[in-house]
């Protein structure tokens, strides 16, 4: 089967190569073997290319996530049956044609959008963990974020109307503000100088208790200038959020900022429910990453150019096998 591997850590225009790999053995216990369909290119994805947050065995296969189609399975298996779509485990090395998995937290697939589906592993359990896990937030209750554009931002928009809370959300760029809009988002302001002073006209006295922040610098400064004294703030994507100690709007206001990582989360008790929770929202239309471009498994390289210039890119690992797939065409 064919497979993107590494087997230095490096940059991937370096170090991705496609290769041929044994195909799975029949699948065991409480394993099956899924024929993979479609795998995002994330950053993190391009992170463990260059081993820059932890450094797994070589030579290994990249691919935190992706979907596909069940084609084997163990013995024990009673969750899941051959011929069904799932969400693969995040972390599964999923740039390959065929991968190995537990069983265990796999559930079928409604007909729905197959490369939305691809995408749900990661960004939209983060979303739903930093809602749900740091600050007690009721119906009503305001929510910041910087780069809201991304995957998590808009997954974290989508998560937060279904529980009633309303989104601050910070972007780049002025066309962005009117696709965040659409996108159920309540005050969408672009990042500047004046952006703080932006959001408290638009409203009010409303307490922020909550920010992510997935970039830090300028726009992290500007959640910290919104939120309330005693806040919290989730950093899941920058390299540290940096205050400056003479600016008096941001320091001795006893704001906790804490380091987040999906992965540290029990999957079948944490992230399960919430892939669950987004493929309803999916479904619904409530949840929509616009995909920049698709590659197939072979132009591994290119994708991750791709990624590393900005947009959603997604790897076509293998074929697209039945079912309604939305806007799944390429």
């Amino acid at each position: 089967m064919k497979a993107v591997q590494i087997a230095a850590f490096g940059s991937p225009a370096d170090v991705l190569d496609v290769t041929d790999l044994p195909d799975p053995p029949r699948p065991v216990g409480d394993e099956v073997v899924v024929a993979v369909e479609y795998s995002p290119v994330n950053m993190h994805d391009l992170a463990f290319v260059g081993g820059i947050f932890f450094e797994p065995p070589l030579p290994a296969v990249p691919g935190n996530e992706g979907v596909g189609r069940v084609v084997a399975t163990g013995p024990d298996v009673t969750g899941v049956a051959t011929g069904d779509r799932v969400v693969l485990p995040l972390l599964s090395g999923a740039w390959r044609e065929r991968v190995t998995v537990p069983a265990a937290g796999l559930t079928a697939l409604p007909d729905g959008d197959v490369r939305q589906y691809a995408m749900l592993a990661s960004n939209p359990p983060t979303a739903g963990l930093i809602l749900d896990e740091f600050v007690p937030l009721r119906p009503g209750d305001w929510v910041a974020q910087n780069a809201a554009n991304g995957g998590v931002g808009r997954a974290l928009i989508a998560f937060a109307r279904a529980r009633g809370v309303r989104t601050v959300n910070l972007v780049r760029r002025p066309e962005a503000v009117a696709e965040l809009k659409a996108a159920g988002a309540d005050v969408v302001v672009v990042d500047g100088p004046d952006a703080a002073h932006e959001i408290r006209s638009l409203i009010g006295d409303a307490r922020v208790r909550l920010a992510a922040a997935a970039v830090g610098g300028p726009a992290a400064s500007t959640l910290l200038r919104v939120l309330e004294p005693g806040a919290t703030v989730v950093d899941y994507g920058s390299y540290g959020i940096a205050v400056d100690p003479r600016d008096p709007e941001v320091i001795e206001r006893g704001i906790t900022v804490t380091k987040f990582f999906v992965g540290a989360f029990d999957r079948a008790t944490k992230l399960v429910p919430l892939v669950d929770e987004a493929v309803r929202l999916v479904r619904s239309g409530a949840l929509t990453q616009p995909v920049a471009a698709v590659y197939p498994l072979t132009e591994a390289r290119e994708a991750a150019a791709h990624t590393l210039r900005g947009g959603k890119v997604l790897l076509r690992v293998g074929e697209e096998h039945g079912g309604a797939s939305g806007n799944a065409g390429s």
